[in-house]
């Protein structure tokens, strides 16, 4: 079993063997997230916007840290490391939304948080295999592409600033995306490949994001 566990993955372009410094660039590349996570922490406490949104900040660099172990030991239990941090950070910042930015009760926020991933996750399901193949497995981030999208229309119209910066956020991910994307595809002229250019723009993404946390995201109240 753990030798199935611990069986290499080969997915990016700048990989070309098992060894562990195999993907020095896709690996090193991660010190943007963890410098974009310790970034928020101080912006987090410097506008005093509270445990939620800090912990926001320190769950970037958790991703940092996870991706960082995957593109060093990529193996079938690394790629957990990769994919858990990114996903609870989807989810986590989605909450952060309908209550921090559009001031839900929990009740509602919950309510909304289910609906919209529920039709989220219908959509993706829904992508053809030809598109997926063909945009290299990224269509699996639609969830976190439609959040900012819809959550960042919604928030910015009820006139609060934070969802431009979420829109922000968005379009940055859409070039991020296209990184992801063309990554196997440009192997043959340039064997770096772009994988390392997906973590430096979904670094500058999180980055963004919590800056909105940070300046827009104070609770009303004092409690959590």
């Amino acid at each position: 079993m753990w030798q199935t566990l611990l069986t290499p993955v080969d997915l990016y372009c700048e990989r070309t063997g098992p060894g562990l410094w195999a993907e020095p660039a896709n690996a090193l590349t991660n010190l943007a997230f963890i410098a974009a996570g310790l970034w928020g922490v101080s912006q987090v406490r410097r506008h005093r916007a509270g445990t939620f949104a800090e912990v926001l900040a320190w769950w970037v660099v958790a991703i940092g840290i996870g991706s960082t172990l995957f593109h060093t030991f990529a193996n079938k239990v690394t790629i957990w490391a990769d994919i858990l941090p990114i996903a609870g950070f989807t989810l986590a910042y989605t909450l952060f939304n309908l209550r921090r930015f559009l001031g839900m009760g929990w009740g509602k926020a919950i309510a909304v948080f289910v609906a919209f991933y529920v039709v989220a996750g219908l959509i993706t399901f829904a992508v053809p295999d030809w598109l997926r193949q063909a945009s290299n497995g990224t269509t699996g981030y639609l969830p976190p592409f439609l959040a900012l999208a819809f959550f960042g229309v919604w928030v910015a119209a009820s006139g609060n600033r934070a969802g431009w910066y979420n829109l922000t956020g968005s379009a940055i991910f859409v070039v991020s995306v296209i990184c992801r994307m063309i990554d196997p595809l440009v192997c043959a002229s340039f064997p770096l490949g772009t994988h390392f250019l997906w973590h430096v723009f979904n670094a500058l993404m999180l980055a963004v994001l919590l800056a909105a946390t940070a300046r827009f995201g104070a609770p009303k109240v004092r409690s959590e």
